[in-house]
């Protein structure tokens, strides 16, 4: 029976030893909480790193029977992969880049990269003892970016999901990684990639088509023959949970305590792990500030800030600390008072009960980091407020801001921005608060951990559903074959090649795609068939073909039809069409030329081209979509055509089209083998013109109205040369 095996850095235990045994306990992270209701199923898993060092062979042979119990299967780590891997390269390189401080925090040594390959691997390995046909894997993380990829060359066709729960920033910051390009390809390894927010997979999508060869349609990343599909998700909690926790004794105790002992100040919240992505510092400064500007607020308010300890034994970690416990003393030195302290600071991590108890009790929960992938305080304060007041202050750098939109939202390097949400969350009346915390609350009901699982794996079902309907119009061995089948049984055939992009691979000079010495053979060869009348169809000049192929026995088709020339005549153009029209076009597109370095404009008989194939990356698609919407009108009222090709925008006449100059070939002619190669929109044209009988194949693409498709012009090659080696011999 198929199963679902989830992988993450850390399992969703802690691991502690005492009196040299190993005891476990179970970890309160949303993932583990999300996530619970599926390994614990059938026979599913979790894979992931214990957390600390075992090195005793039976020592690993105990803990790993006693986590099968549990179905988790461990990855063990010695330190120096712990070192390299985890501290070194997932948070020394990824953690500051995709946190926005790469200049300050950032250290790329190849040592670290080194490690984080082969600690990929290790978890792939141990994926691959265990993993059959029809599994479900579910990657996650930024410790693990290597490992859909590693496991989609062993295992092409399984099913990968992969979520990054934090921030991927955009591809100025993400392209200062050195090892960028490896990255980015080994999560393109999944079949679905999640993020957090929109913005995320804008970032992504963004820095995979500058970085990487790869075709980027919307959401859709065709690499290969495989289209990989990038969505955001963003997680939920378990809603539930928080909101029954204040209803249990132990928690009721606590909240009475918390209200005794802040009877008469306004209680305001903030939990963070220690971690200068959090912006703790600018937080207490906001907080110093109002009560310089707002001196009525001494005594009237409270500040509860609880710090959780997270790597403190590194530098820049234990230098936030100090500076943190710096501000605090300093803040308190200045403003306390016999019977009042303005920050009550704990550097401790706090049981869930007490945090619930402080969820519910204080006025406001202040949430201000610099970047968040998502961060789920925000939601755990807004589904503990049972009584649907209080109020959330919200930094616009959180995952969250895009959803809980009843927030105080803030940018939280505006200290007085920030400073002013205080003092307004302090004084809004309760009506406002329950205005705004019952849509919150609502919300993250709705959309909580399990609905974020079950949407999830519902996307990444639908993705396989997809890929496996492309997967059946590619040209596999068996399609193939019988194409072949059909051409040697046949006796009058007419064979259509595209030129750019289909026999010859796309190049960034457009002089540089002449024809080499394989290509002329295959064409050779096809033509020397009595059987066969070879057409090439181009959208090129008439000069580019009759300089390559006059001296071939085919018939050439130029500038999607408006030149055409017989085996062995001279070329003829369309009579009746006219150019007038260019003089109105040919100057905006030189302001196009002008606007946008590196395009330049390519004048054939009846169109103009606009390529923008030497121009910077995005800003070439910007230019096109404008000079688009600039053109439409004039084109329709001129009688002209828009294409929008590969880094081309092509004006023309409305009467040239690639498809009537192929119907005038086939019409009335009794031709028993009719097929089509093309790779742009034009190529529509010829596939929606020939008769249903006709084999039409889109090269590089699955989007079209194309019965078949091919990767790139290698498969065309590979497959006409297959037409060649069956050679029709004609009886007198």
């Amino acid at each position: 029976m198929p199963k679902t095996i989830i992988v993450s850095n850390r399992l969703p235990i802690k691991i502690s030893k005492a009196d040299d045994e190993y005891v476990l306990s179970p970890s309160e992270g949303g993932l583990a909480t999300g996530l619970g209701s599926i390994y614990k199923q059938d026979n599913n898993v979790w894979i992931g790193w214990p957390g600390i060092e075992i090195t005793e062979q039976q020592d690993k042979d105990h803990v790993s029977q006693q986590l099968k119990e549990l179905s988790l299967i461990p990855v063990f780590l010695d330190q120096e992969e712990i070192n390299q891997y985890y501290e070194g390269f997932s948070n020394e390189v990824l953690w500051p880049v995709f946190h926005y401080y790469a200049s300050t925090y950032a250290n790329y040594k190849q040592s670290n990269w080194d490690y984080y390959q082969a600690v990929n691997q290790k978890f792939r390995d141990i994926i691959l003892s265990i993993a059959e046909p029809g599994d479900i894997i579910w990657i996650h993380d930024y410790q693990l970016l290597l490992l859909p990829a590693l496991v989609r060359s062993e295992l092409p066709d399984v099913s990968i999901g992969f979520f990054l729960h934090i921030p991927f920033p955009s591809h100025e910051m993400f392209r200062l990684i050195p090892w960028r390009s490896e990255l980015l390809e080994g999560m393109l390894g999944a079949d679905l990639i999640g993020f957090h927010t929109f913005d995320d997979v804008r970032h992504f999508l963004g820095a995979t088509s500058r970085i990487l060869p790869v075709n980027t349609s919307s959401n859709i990343i065709t690499m290969d023959e495989r289209s990989i599909v990038v969505e955001s998700f963003p997680m939920g909690i378990d809603e539930q949970k928080y909101a029954t926790l204040p209803l249990q004794d132990d928690v009721k105790e606590q909240i009475e305590l918390i209200k005794n002992n802040f009877k008469d100040t306004k209680l305001i919240l903030s939990i963070d792990r220690l971690d200068y992505s959090k912006g703790i510092l600018q937080r207490l400064q906001a907080f110093e500030l109002m009560l310089e500007l707002c001196p009525e607020c001494i005594e009237k308010i409270t500040f509860y800030m609880i710090v959780v300890p997270s790597r403190d034994t590194v530098p820049q970690y234990a230098h936030l600390r100090e500076e943190i416990d710096k501000r605090v003393g300093n803040i308190n030195s200045i403003y306390r008072t016999m019977d009042w302290t303005p920050i009550h600071y704990y550097y401790r991590s706090f049981p869930i009960e007490t945090l619930s108890a402080l969820y519910h009790t204080a006025d406001v929960c202040l949430v201000t980091p610099m970047r968040d992938g998502m961060n789920l305080v925000s939601k755990e304060y807004i589904a503990s407020r049972t009584n649907n007041d209080g109020v959330l202050i919200l930094s616009e750098m959180a995952g969250s801001s895009k959803e809980l939109i009843d927030a105080i939202i803030v940018n939280p390097n505006n200290t007085g921005e920030v400073c002013r949400a205080i003092l307004e969350a302090i004084s809004m009346p309760l009506e406002e608060q329950q205005k705004r915390m019952i849509p919150m609350r609502q919300l993250v009901s709705k959309f909580n951990i399990s609905h974020w699982v079950k949407i999830f794996f519902d996307r990444l079902k639908e993705v396989k559903l997809m890929q496996r309907s492309m997967q059946a119009r590619h040209v596999s061995f068996a399609t193939e074959q019988s194409i072949i089948n059909r051409y040697i049984k046949t006796k009058k055939r007419i064979i259509f090649l595209d030129y750019d992009g289909t026999l010859v691979s796309f190049k960034s000079n457009i002089d540089q795609a002449s024809p080499d010495e394989e290509l002329y053979n295959i064409i050779n060869k096809l033509s020397e068939d009595p059987a066969n009348q070879v057409v090439l169809i181009s959208g090129r000049k008439h000069e580019n073909l009759d300089a390559w192929f006059k001296h071939m026995d085919i018939y050439l088709i130029a500038e999607h039809g408006s030149w055409f020339k017989r085996p062995e005549t001279h070329w003829h153009k369309i009579t009746g069409l006219s150019d007038q029209w260019k003089h109105d076009i040919y100057p905006i597109l030189e302001t196009y030329v002008d606007r946008t370095p590196g395009s330049f404009i390519e004048e054939k008989t009846y169109s103009l081209a606009w390529h923008y194939r030497k121009a910077q990356n995005g800003l070439g698609e910007l230019r096109a979509s404008e000079l688009m919407n600039n053109l439409k009108y004039l084109a329709s009222d001129k009688g002209l055509q828009l294409l929008a090709g590969d880094k081309v925008l092509e004006v023309k006449n409305m009467d040239i089209n690639k498809g009537k100059a192929a119907l005038s070939l086939t019409e009335g002619k009794d031709y028993d083998f009719i097929i089509a190669f093309g790779d742009d929109y034009t190529d529509e044209d010829i596939f929606k013109a020939l008769p249903e009988a006709a084999i039409t194949i889109k090269v590089g693409s699955n989007l079209s109205a194309a019965k078949f498709y091919l990767r790139n012009p290698t498969e065309v090659r590979k497959l006409l040369t297959s037409f060649t080696q069956h050679t029709t011999v004609e009886v007198n």
